[in-house]
């Protein structure tokens, strides 16, 4: 019986509906974590505090938040996507309400740096994993629906925490946020479920029969290799460095592009823009670079990703004009999301599906200590020299290293058999 892309015996899916729940739930917890950029200044202020210091306490959630997502991957497998989005959700807004409540920085290590990551720290694990299951055919498109919320989430919450900063103040602006978290996904957590097995249905909302064997139906079996065997591979080690890199790249820019916009002269309202047009490009980016890869390859575009980011990186180095930094944010969101895509698509390519969580687990670690570095970077480099440039040169540098290193990734993953 033929069905349509959505729609499976005359009915809506219900995988697609975990996709557009996850979609939502995603825009929020992104947002959430990729706001901090916008409350930079006035922690710094309201606490007197160095940029190393207040970078600090995002890097110190960006290396929890790897942690977190490795152990929120296996209890996924336990206890299913409902209980897990729930207690991301429940962190999240008990982390931004006591954010909100701090009266000196190092409790902002406690509210802000712990108990938000475990809020939003497995962002990425989880909601790929958990969409994985309800796909096959259609994994790609699912996961660029779902995945939109990384940029969605720039897209939305910068402008209103900027709304919320500039009419009221920045502890009113994390209450804020902490209760849109409880009211948006906490009830959405509870329309998840965990596969199609849950409601009856297959996976893509088909059902195959015996004489559905060829062209897209095709189902490849894989023999993966043993994780032990695939951690010491080479080409795990080239990813595990390519995330290390991407990650201290993309948190630079995260957390210290609002900031070197203020420093450069504009305002709160115009430093915003820039992070709303860098959240839109994303979601093209996703999107669109996704589909390319699938035609021109997975490994060419993650170079030419990776060597783009370069690129934008040593544009902002010179920016000084406002429409300079909108065309920084536009590429640079468009580019880091595109290359996310293509290299997760990659990284499946290469070690198979069958242990893709555990994998994406250990590679999350590995961006963590990456965003932890760069977020630590911007701070450490602006006290030095009371600028980013050299801190933007360096990340340059990383990203041409990461594209030589997509170059040299070979598939040893499974092998295939019809």
């Amino acid at each position: 019986m033929k069905t349509s892309m959505f729609r499976f015996k005359n009915r809506l899916f219900y995988g697609w509906i975990v996709v557009i729940a996850l979609l939502v739930i995603s825009t929020v917890l992104y947002g959430t974590i990729q706001s901090y950029g916008i409350f930079f200044k006035s922690i710094e202020s309201e606490f007197n505090l160095t940029r190393t210091a207040t970078s600090a306490i995002s890097s110190a959630n960006m290396i929890l938040a790897g942690i977190v997502s490795f152990g929120a991957g296996y209890a996924l497998d336990k206890y299913g996507p409902r209980k897990v989005i729930f207690l991301m959700g429940l962190f999240t807004g008990v982390s931004l309400l006591l954010t909100s409540r701090t009266g000196s920085a190092w409790q902002l290590f406690i509210t802000y740096s712990l108990l938000l990551s475990m809020g939003t720290g497995a962002v990425y694990v989880v909601p790929t994993a958990a969409v994985s299951r309800w796909f096959n055919r259609k994994r790609g498109l699912a996961l660029g629906i779902s995945g939109a919320g990384s940029g969605l989430g720039m897209a939305v919450m910068a402008p209103l925490a900027t709304y919320l900063i500039v009419n009221f103040d920045w502890r009113t602006a994390y209450i804020v946020l902490g209760l849109i978290a409880w009211v948006i996904v906490l009830p959405l957590s509870m329309s998840l479920k965990t596969g199609p097995g849950d409601v009856g249905a297959s996976v893509d909302g088909e059902r195959r029969n015996s004489t559905d064997n060829q062209g897209d139906s095709q189902i490849i079996l894989q023999t993966p290799l043993p994780l032990w065997q695939i951690i010491g591979g080479r080409s795990f080690w080239f990813i595990i460095f390519i995330w290390l890199f991407f990650g201290c790249c993309l948190f630079l820019v995260f957390t210290h592009l609002v900031p070197h916009i203020l420093d450069a002269g504009f305002s709160p309202g115009e430093a915003a823009g820039a992070v709303s047009l860098f959240g839109v490009s994303a979601i093209a980016g996703r999107i669109l670079m996704g589909m390319v890869s699938d035609r021109a390859g997975r490994k060419l575009t993650g170079i030419v990703g990776a060597l783009l980011q370069a690129g934008a990186m040593l544009w902002v180095m010179w920016s000084q004009e406002l429409w300079m930094f909108y065309c920084f944010a536009v590429v640079y969101g468009f580019v880091y999301s595109g290359f996310a895509s293509a290299m997760g698509a990659l990284i499946g390519d290469v070690f198979g599906l069958t242990q893709i969580g555990t994998i994406f687990g250990i590679l999350e670690i590995s961006f963590g200590i990456g965003a932890a570095i760069g977020a630590m970077l911007g701070g450490l480099v602006h006290d030095a020299e009371g600028s980013y440039f050299m801190a933007f040169l360096v990340a340059a540098l990383l990203m041409f290293l990461a594209s030589l290193l997509v170059g040299l990734i070979k598939r040893k993953g499974s092998v295939q058999s019809l």
